[in-house]
């Protein structure tokens, strides 16, 4: 009997630079997409019907304010904006701020709901982001634009596992596919932990921040929605129980 030879050792796999969930990956793109379209292929009265259209204008619901007008989209256009504004960025800058904070925190995320919990959960802290905007700016005739509320969400959800014991920021941590699915434990018993708490109140103190400074660090003009990050962090903290997939622990 003739002995085998011995087969040559098959090579390495190489790993993907930049190892990102696929509804990240996609989500990204169409925030991408949709920037370029309206920056470079629309004239400047096109643009701005495009933001009339699907920015998040507070004064769609003041219709005092409005003196009668209807603006582009009508009825429906109060509906969606809630949602739509987020898939619009005022500059490169902007949109570019947004992608890498949600290839970071909104992987972790995406990488425990799976896409279509995520995309479902980013939307309503989205909106949830919107009705945070549109309390506090009610009648306002600027328009807010940015992916950044539901981004805060997803933040906010991440940072309900990432820290814990065997997640991937935890002071022992693991860093294969297990690391996105260790149990959550309640909010409470999460304010514990002193990195969650290190991480919440670095959030929002940068938020408050922009609160007083939008102006001066958004440039000329512009300003920070602080009020929709807010909202749509808190959006994420009291709806990721309802979404999280894996049992919570103790429970």
């Amino acid at each position: 009997m003739s002995e085998q030879e011995p087969q040559p050792p098959l090579p390495p796999r190489d790993e993907p630079a930049l190892n990102i969930p696929s509804v990240v990956a996609v989500l990204s793109l169409v925030l991408i997409i949709v920037h370029v379209f309206r920056v470079y292929a629309l004239g400047y009265d096109g643009e701005t019907y495009f933001l009339l259209l699907f920015a998040f204008l507070p004064i769609r619901y003041a219709q005092d304010a409005l003196g009668g007008q209807v603006l582009p989209g009508g009825e429906l256009a109060d509906i969606w904006t809630f949602l739509s504004y987020a898939f619009l960025h005022g500059g490169g800058m902007h949109l570019f701020i947004n992608l890498l904070w949600m290839v970071v925190f909104g992987s972790a995320l995406a990488r425990r709901f799976h896409a279509g919990r995520f995309l479902v959960f980013s939307a309503l802290c989205a909106i949830g982001g919107a009705i945070a905007h549109l309390t506090t700016h009610f009648g306002e005739a600027v328009p807010m634009v940015g992916a950044s509320a539901a981004i805060s969400g997803q933040m906010a959800g991440a940072s309900r596992f990432v820290f814990e014991m065997g997640g991937p920021l935890g002071v022992i941590r693991r860093t294969d596919e297990a690391a996105y699915r260790v149990p959550a434990t309640g909010l409470v018993h999460s304010l514990a932990n002193r990195q969650v708490l290190a991480f919440l109140g670095v959030w929002f103190a940068i938020n408050i921040l922009f609160g007083f400074w939008s102006a001066p660090i958004a440039g000329a003009g512009a300003s920070i929605a602080w009020e929709a990050h807010i909202g749509g962090f808190l959006a994420g903290l009291a709806l990721f129980p309802l979404f999280d997939p894996i049992p919570r622990r103790g429970a």
